[in-house]
């Protein structure tokens, strides 16, 4: 591999892993936690813990997190967990870094705008370069997986048990800024990431198609149409279609360059899907 492709497939991914967690350290440390308004998932419980009992909030996220990894690392395998822990890791570092400094606003309005802003376009930096910052996003895809439900309603759905309690323990202004803040950062994700839970369609060309359609089948639990083609100067082609999710596309890349360096494969977005697409992995290899 040359310079420019060892560059391009791991400097540039970590670097914008690394500075992705740096945005939402800052933007919780700076806007949020000083206006008690929460984050979802597991920072959002986290933050409700370090708000009662005045303990390290990196320490919460870190503790927390682990049980999702480990879920984690049986659905995506190690590469998703390295980058994941790595992330998770460096938020919590960097939270203690900007927990001395002086806090940016405590205006509410201010923090849930410029807040949001920041959380979501680190959390799409994080998302867009194959980890995850909250391991309750791999337990959503799993259900999403299991009972074809949309991945953003599941998201949705656990967010507002957490402002629920919000509400109840800090007033129900803290919850209804929360709740905004969710959907401002949801919408810059949604720009920075090209949708957490927006369908990829993956076309791979391939000399190897039966052993690339049984890798991607046994590490991802998806199923593989395959298409004929004939190239004008290749001749025979079997072309691989799978519709998968943005977190599995490192996976596949990292499935082609053990089976076939030849490939070639073009990721497209998908706006709408019929259908259950999703492959019940387990519960084949269990009947």
């Amino acid at each position: 591999m040359d310079f420019k492709n060892l560059f391009r497939e791991y400097v540039i991914p970590w670097f914008f892993l690394s500075l992705g967690a740096v945005l939402a350290a800052f933007s919780l440390e700076e806007f949020l936690v000083p206006a008690t308004i929460l984050d979802g998932g597991v920072t959002g419980i986290s933050m409700i813990l370090h708000q009662l009992t005045a303990k390290s909030l990196s320490l919460f996220i870190l503790v927390l997190n682990v049980p999702f990894l480990l879920v984690g690392f049986q659905q995506f395998g190690k590469w998703f967990v390295v980058r994941a822990a790595y992330a998770m890791a460096l938020f919590s570092a960097m939270l203690e870094v900007f927990r001395p400094m002086e806090h940016v606003t405590e205006d509410p309005l201010l923090a849930v705008v410029f807040g949001g802003l920041l959380l979501g376009t680190g959390v799409g930096l994080v998302l867009r370069s194959g980890g995850c910052l909250d391991g309750t996003e791999t337990v959503a895809l799993l259900i999403s997986k299991k009972f074809g439900i949309s991945l953003g309603q599941i998201v949705l759905f656990m967010n507002v048990i957490i402002y629920g309690c919000a509400g109840l323990l800090f007033g129900w202004d803290r919850a209804l800024y929360s709740l905004l803040t969710y959907f401002i950062s949801s919408k810059v994700i949604d720009m920075v990431e090209e949708g957490l839970e927006q369908g990829k369609a993956a076309m791979i060309i391939t000399d190897c198609a039966g052993e690339i359609a049984d890798a991607i089948y046994t590490r991802l639990g998806r199923t593989c149409t395959l298409l004929h083609g004939e190239g004008l100067i290749s001749g025979h082609k079997v072309v691989l279609y799978c519709v998968v999710t943005r977190m599995e596309i490192p996976e596949i890349r990292k499935i082609l360059k053990e089976q076939d360096i030849s490939s070639f494969m073009t990721v497209t977005d998908l706006s709408e899907i019929y259908g259950n697409h999703i492959k019940q992995f387990k519960e084949e290899n269990d009947s």
